[in-house]
């Protein structure tokens, strides 16, 4: 284990180890770039408080979040690419190689660097809600709204992405209520049209969820009228917040381009605003949001990485040892005679 004050070079860092980051650490080591994967703490970004994962191929039956991330690390782990369970405090990216900070192992020197950091889901900051996420509870309507079949739903927010996600669950759902704490949308004038004429979607404005109801599952949300503080229950066996994502990239701001709402920027698939470093996942894709999206943009990245690199190479020591021109002493000359 590196201390607080060593120092270590590779070839690749990756930072972060949700199914982008652990993707990328695999197609790298087996590319032979030896990646070195700064992993977060926790380690496994969302898929760590996802319960029953069944959108994932290749299996049939549903896997556990948990254990989908540990199985693709230690397949990650099998073709060479190490972990550090730890956390980047800084990137400093003036000069190749670039230095990764971490919390407690030192400082990472790396040619070239992916990042992966992901996105976090914002929340209503509820006790309740809390106790009852992967129960009743979700931020995906994607990926969890399988489970709520014949079910009364309810989703908050009042954007584009509530939107969808109230239309989408009407798959499923016999009716879909939005809340929304003002009477005016941000989204854009089709999509809440879409939304308004659905005959299984209801509106509920100028309303706040105070609390969600249930023991080991949602059986309804206490609910405040904002204007009149009525307090009113409404039963419903689901809550999907959609209130939006926050990227996960505090720690490059300054460093790297990000765009208005915090999310890098990347150009050529996956190239990011410097040389050299990449972008995967949810750090950077706002629209999909899902873990084979993240995966496969982590075999893109790593796939950039590689092929940079390859164009990029910095000579080795004993390279530079090699194409030096070699003195021999030859001792003192004689005199011409």
């Amino acid at each position: 284990m590196m201390r607080s004050d060593e120092r270590r070079s590779v070839r690749l860092a990756i930072v972060g180890s949700g199914p982008a980051g652990l993707t990328a650490a695999l197609y790298a080591a087996r590319a032979e770039l030896k990646p070195l994967v700064i992993a977060g703490v926790p380690a496994g970004g969302q898929l760590l408080i996802t319960t029953d994962v069944e959108n994932y191929p290749g299996f049939p039956e549903g896997i556990q979040g948990p254990e989908l991330v540990e199985r693709m690390r230690r397949q990650a782990e099998r073709f060479g690419a190490e972990f550090l369970d730890d956390n980047l405090s800084h990137l400093e990216v003036a000069r190749r190689p670039f230095a990764l900070r971490t919390g407690a192992h030192g400082t990472v020197h790396a040619d070239a660097v992916i990042v992966a950091t992901g996105a976090n889901a914002r929340w209503l900051d509820l006790p309740s809600e809390v106790r009852l996420k992967g129960h009743g509870v979700s931020a995906c309507a994607t990926c969890d709204g399988f489970f709520f079949k014949g079910k009364e739903l309810a989703v908050v927010g009042g954007g584009d992405t509530a939107m969808e996600e109230a239309l989408f669950l009407t798959n499923f759902a016999t009716h879909v209520t939005v809340l929304h704490r003002r009477d005016e949308f941000r989204a854009s004038p089709i999509m809440l049209d879409r939304a308004r004429s659905h005959p299984k979607i209801s509106f509920l404005t100028n309303a706040v969820v105070d609390e969600v109801l249930g023991t080991s599952a949602v059986e309804g949300l206490r609910v405040r009228n904002v204007r009149s503080g009525e307090v009113a229950l409404l039963k419903v066996g689901g809550l999907f917040v959609a209130i939006g994502h926050v990227p996960a990239t505090e720690v490059f701001r300054g460093v790297l381009a990000l765009d208005r709402d915090g999310y890098l920027e990347v150009h050529d698939h996956t190239r990011t605003s410097v040389e050299g470093i990449f972008a995967a996942g949810d750090v950077h894709d706002r629209h999909y949001r899902q873990a084979v999206t993240a995966a496969g943009d982590g075999c893109r990245a790593a796939i950039d990485a590689a092929r940079w690199l390859s164009e990029h190479e910095r000579p080795t020591t004993s390279a530079l040892a090699a194409a030096s021109p070699k003195v021999v002493s030859a001792g003192p000359r004689s005199p011409p005679g």
